[in-house]
Order: C-alpha cells, then structure tokens, then sequence
C-alpha cells in the first residue's frame, strides 16, 4: 500500500520574481518533502502563484492563478488544507489590500472546510486597528499558527489571540540548503569579495547615496575588496544596484552586478561565495546567516531589525538614519574578523536551522494523525 497523499493549497508573495519570497516556497516546499518522507505521508503541493506556468516549471509542482477567483477557488476546493506563509504577507505598510488579500483566502479555505496553517509569518506593522478583529477571528480558526519572531507573537497577543496558540519559529529560509555541492565559500586568493543587496526605498534615494559614500570608503581602504551587487527582487533591485555602482566614480570598475536570478538556490550561491554581505533585502541576510557569511544590515522595516536580534547583533544603519562612516567601519571590521564571526555565531545559526523544519513538521503530522 503506498504512501498516503495529501494535497496542501499554498499561499504567499510567489511568482513575482522576488528571491526572496521565492526562497520561502521552495524551503517550504522542501521541508514539506522531507518531513513528509520521515513521517510516511507524500505531500503534493499546489501553489498559488502570479505566474503559475512560471513557478509550476521552476519547482515542479502545481500551481493556480492567485488573483483569478476561479483559479484560486478551484485550487482550494482541490487541496486538502492551505498554508499561509511565510513571509510579511500581514502588513499595511506597503497596501491597504495586502491583508484583506491574505485573509480572504484564509477565509474561503475555511468556508470550504480545509484546515488552515500560518507558516513562520512575519506580522506587521499594522498599523491600521481595524484588522485586528479580522486578523484574530481568521487565526483563531486555523490548526496551527506560527510565526518567525518574537515581536510577531507580542502584536498577535495585543490583538488577543493567545500566546498557546502562537509558535515562534526562525523563517524558513535558514533551512534552505545549497544545490547539490554548488557554491563556493570565499573568493579568489588575495581577493575578498562583498556582495551587496539594495532595493529602493527613501523618496530622495539618500540612503543609497549614503550606502555610496560607505562603499567608497570601504574600496579606498582595501585594495583587494570588490562589490559583487546581489538584485533579490527584479527589475527593481537592479536599477537600484546601477545607481549605487554609477556613485562609486573610479571605484565602479572594482564592482559588478550579477543580473537575472530568480531560482533561489542560485541567489544562495552567489551569497556562499561573499566574504562579507551588505544587505537591506531580509532574506540576503539571511542567507548569509546561513552560510555563515558576515553581514552589515541596513534596516528599512523592522524584520530587519527582528532577525538581527536573533543573532545578538543590530543593523550598522537605518533608511532614516544612515552614517556611512560608521557602516564602512563595520564593514572594515567584520572582513577582518570574519572567522571570529562565523565561529561566534555557529550555535545560534545551527539552532536556527534545526528550527526551521518545526512548522513542516507539525502541519505533516496533524494529517498523519487524521484517519
């Protein structure tokens, strides 16, 4: 008799060419797999995408239309449950439709009776009280809510959804493993390469004219330093790198943007090859965290600041206050004591990794359970 099979819905910020929200799915979908594997249950994911031939090529799965409500209905009348996450997908910071979206389609798979499953989510800010009701009313129904830190469980708790409910979890990211042996760690002999990771953000782009002034300095003092610009998001990640490599004057020539990836694993390798990593895209920190690669966060939001604490460290500039001698010092720092850094930070990014599976797990087994 084979394995029993389980279909599970999946929702989030996919198919947008985002690396970020891209690692998320496939380090769900991979510890979907494994965790299926060791408890005897085969999961077949279908993943709500906005370019689901796209993402039904790049990882082999199913995948629906996440605005076309025959799509997205179809999807969920097929699975047997929904995962929301992970990701900041409750937030009002960037729209006023982003949470309605979310729970709505927490909301539907609930009508239609599926459980329903919060992954490792990043909530807030929320800064608008009337999801609060909402927020709590969808949470209180679903079979098991998780979230990666700490500050996510307090809002959810001053939203008076009990803290039993709430499991707090690292992103799943930290579990996203290289390809195969692909990726190198360090850079060539002699020649220490930073990747650097930057989106827009301030109106009058004063934060990447500060980042430029940072890198100048950090290019001036080491002659063997050279930027390898990481675009996490497309195409806007790399108009914001060109306008950071077009400030560097004589320096420019030691930098170089690596254009067009979008398969998470590739980003990741890219990242295992830097000897320091500059970022203000979550998810390049952690993936430098993962492979053990120093880094300099630049904070735009507070999931920076929150996966930083996790690690006991703090972001070396904000988007609202921004010196750029102090992040060139950081970064200075850090290149010279990168194995101090690795080495301190082990134990803390093992348990992080360890971590990551707990979601996968607990959602396979609830399905093991059922008869």
């Amino acid at each position: 008799m084979g394995a029993k099979v389980v279909k599970i819905a999946l929702s989030g910020y996919y198919g947008f060419d985002n690396s970020g929200d891209e690692a998320v799915l496939q380090s769900i979908l991979f510890a979907l797999e494994e965790q299926g594997r060791e408890q005897g249950i085969r999961i077949e994911p279908i993943v709500l995408s906005a370019n689901p031939e796209k993402t039904s090529a790049m990882y082999g799965v199913a995948s629906y239309h996440r605005m076309k409500p025959g799509s997205l209905l179809r999807a969920l009348r097929e699975a047997n449950g929904l995962i929301s996450g992970g990701g900041s997908l409750l937030q009002d910071a960037t729209s006023s439709k982003t949470i309605p979206y979310y729970l709505a389609v927490l909301k539907i798979a609930q009508w239609l009776g599926k459980p329903t499953f919060i992954y490792s989510q990043g909530i807030g800010p929320v800064n608008r009280r009337m999801f609060d009701g909402w927020i709590r009313s969808v949470f209180k129904r679903c079979a098991y809510v998780s979230v990666r830190d700490i500050e996510s469980a307090e809002l959810l708790e001053k939203m008076r959804l009990p803290r039993e409910r709430i499991a707090v979890v690292p992103d799943p990211v930290m579990g996203l493993p290289l390809r195969g042996e692909a990726g190198s760690n360090g850079s060539a002999a002699g020649v220490r390469t930073v990747g650097v990771s930057v989106r827009f953000w301030n109106e009058d782009r004063s934060e990447l004219e500060a980042l430029s002034r940072s890198l100048v300095k950090l290019l001036a003092a080491d002659p063997n330093v050279r930027l390898r610009f990481l675009p996490f998001h497309l195409p806007s990640d790399e108009v914001a790198s060109q306008f950071v490599i077009d400030r560097l004057g004589d320096h420019g020539a030691r930098a170089e943007m690596v254009p067009g990836i979008v398969h998470p694993q590739d980003m990741l390798a890219q990242v295992a090859g830097c000897d320091l990593l500059i970022g203000m895209r979550l998810h390049s920190l952690i993936y430098a965290a993962s492979q053990y690669v120093p880094m300099v966060g630049i904070s735009y939001d507070p999931k920076i600041d929150q996966f930083l604490h996790r690690l006991g460290m703090k972001a070396a500039a904000s988007t609202a206050r921004f010196d750029a001698d102090a992040l060139a010092q950081e970064a200075q720092r850090l290149l010279a004591g990168s194995s101090a850094w690795a080495a301190s930070k082990r134990a803390a990014i093992e348990e992080l990794k360890a971590q990551a599976q707990l979601p996968a797990n607990r959602i396979v087994s609830f399905y093991k359970q059922k008869k």
